[in-house]
Parts: C-alpha cells; structure tokens; sequence
C-alpha cells in the first residue's frame, strides 16, 4: 500500500463575498481562475492558480466561517530567493496594499500582514537566506 503524499492538492478559504475576493486576488496576488462554482445561478466559490500553476486556491461563499480566520495566517507561500521576497514587497508598495514588511523567521525571512479582503493574512516565505 503507497501512501505517499504529493502535496496540496489545494487551500479552500471562506469569504464573505466571491466576486471581492476574487478581484483582490488576481490584482494582488495574480491568480487567476480555474474553475467558477455557479449554484443555482449564484456565483458561490471559484478555483485559483497562480500564473506558474504551481498554487491552488480555492475561494468560497461562507461568511459565517470567515470570522474564525480573520487575523489568522492560514496560507504561506514559498519564494524562491530573497531577491523575489523583496519584489513581492516593492509589488504590494505599488500596489498601496499595507503590510508589515520582511523579518527574520524561525527559517528564513517572512514577509508578513498582507490581509485580503476578508482580513485574512497572506504570508511569503523564502527559506533560503536573509533578505
């Protein structure tokens, strides 16, 4: 029996309003959509993926859920090298999205406080060295 892991398959976050979420996502982040999750003609969840399609994310309609991670920092993504950390920082200053800047963490640097709209944290890791 093989029970060997290959990864995530995907992240699914709860959000109080799919068509915001998305928006700030594909701007911010630049993910863009896999798959849209229409019930009964309402738009309730879309899949995500960032350009590499090297991430998926999946968003969905339940704002009773979003509460509880509000403030949370439920998605780390890995970058490379400290010189692409410091591009996703210049990014999100170009873009007027507050954050809380690069630091050193228990391995490698974080840049931290990126929220959605939502209040979610959004966080990047490079593991190699400082940045």
């Amino acid at each position: 029996m093989d029970t060997t892991l290959a990864g995530f398959h995907h992240v699914k976050l709860p959000v109080s309003d799919v068509r915001r979420s998305l928006e700030w996502y594909e701007r911010v982040l630049g993910f863009r959509i896999q798959l849209e999750f229409v019930e009964d003609g309402v738009l309730e969840g879309v899949a995500l993926t960032d350009p590499g399609e090297t991430v998926s994310l999946a968003l969905r309609h339940d704002p009773a859920h979003v509460g509880g991670f509000t403030g949370f920092d439920p998605i780390a993504l890995c970058v490379p090298t400290a010189d692409a950390l410091r591009a996703w920082q210049r990014r999100l200053d170009d873009l007027g999205e507050a954050h809380g800047g690069i630091a050193q963490g228990h391995v490698g640097s974080v840049l931290m406080g990126l929220r959605d709209p939502d209040g979610i944290e959004i966080r990047f890791y490079c593991p190699g060295g400082a940045a």
